[in-house]
């Protein structure tokens, strides 16, 4: 046998796409983060229409492009298609769970879950609500940590009604570590289980990716932090009106358990597995 010392042709085959990434075609879904390549705007998408989508930046503003390519999403080159009509079968919540065949709520069970803070107890009921009602669990508005024992004793847990409580940024040597240590170690404590995530607020929790950011912005140690993020983000913050409009915007970014950080992923289903044991 002669070896061929030169290889092969070097013009045979696609020659001109070696070493170029190559586009895959995406669905364009409503709150898809994408990024207009060599552009530089990233939005979520908000509209798919007359073969243009959509898209909304952090800041509110929205603009236009043509369906195709051109695209990014996680710096990976896309081709963002008009999405299919959605053929019917097993479809899933937004925490990831199959929707069961019969979408019923059953009747409440006495064990429930309490949420500290308004804002963490509506981002767990758009992403857990379903799945909450269809195990007939009950999620209630905590005003705070502080206030826990006091319900206790009105409405005590059991083996048979148990409380899970989800706490914002409960970390060792918190305030909040402190509170929960001790009413886990009170007499109510068999029958109650405290879990809570990292971050100093429950925006935290979602994914600077879900708003179209690079990362959430730091604010100074002494400023309210609600109203740091806001002005680090552009947005007004002159009143509580602002703060609440700002919240609405964060939250309607969240589809999915994706657009959540795993360290409240983690807690509420623990929470949930609490008081759904036995049932």
């Amino acid at each position: 046998m002669v070896e061929d010392r030169y290889g092969s042709d070097v013009l045979a085959g696609n020659w001109r796409a070696a070493g170029k990434k190559v586009s895959k075609p995406v669905a364009a879904e409503i709150d898809l983060v994408v990024e207009v390549a060599g552009d530089g705007w990233c939005g979520a998408i908000t509209r798919v229409e007359a073969g243009n989508v959509e898209l909304e930046d952090w800041k509110g503003r929205r603009r236009q492009f043509p369906l195709g390519a051109g695209f990014l999403i996680d710096g990976e080159p896309v081709i963002l298609q008009k999405a299919l009509a959605k053929q019917q079968g097993r479809t899933r919540t937004a925490s990831g769970s199959f929707v069961a065949a019969d979408d019923r709520a059953k009747v409440a069970l006495p064990s429930r879950i309490l949420v500290e803070g308004k804002h963490d107890a509506e981002l767990v009921e758009k992403v857990w609500g379903a799945d909450l009602r269809a195990e007939g669990v009950a999620v209630e508005f905590l005003q705070g940590l502080d206030l826990l024992e006091d319900l206790l004793e009105v409405e005590p847990p059991s083996a048979k009604r148990r409380y899970g409580v989800l706490v914002d940024h409960l970390v060792s040597g918190s305030k909040e570590e402190r509170i929960a240590r001790k009413i886990l170690a009170g007499r109510h404590g068999a029958h109650l289980k405290i879990v809570g995530h990292p971050f100093v607020d429950v925006w935290q929790c979602v994914k600077p990716q879900a708003m179209g950011i690079p990362a959430w912005p730091v604010v100074p140690r002494g400023q309210d932090w609600k109203t740091g993020i806001c002005r680090g983000l552009g947005w007004p913050a002159e009143s509580k009106e602002d703060i609440g409009i700002a919240w609405q915007r964060i939250l309607s970014r969240v589809t999915t358990f994706r657009d959540l950080e795993p360290a409240l992923l983690g807690r509420v289903e623990e929470l949930i597995d609490f008081v759904t044991v036995g049932e």
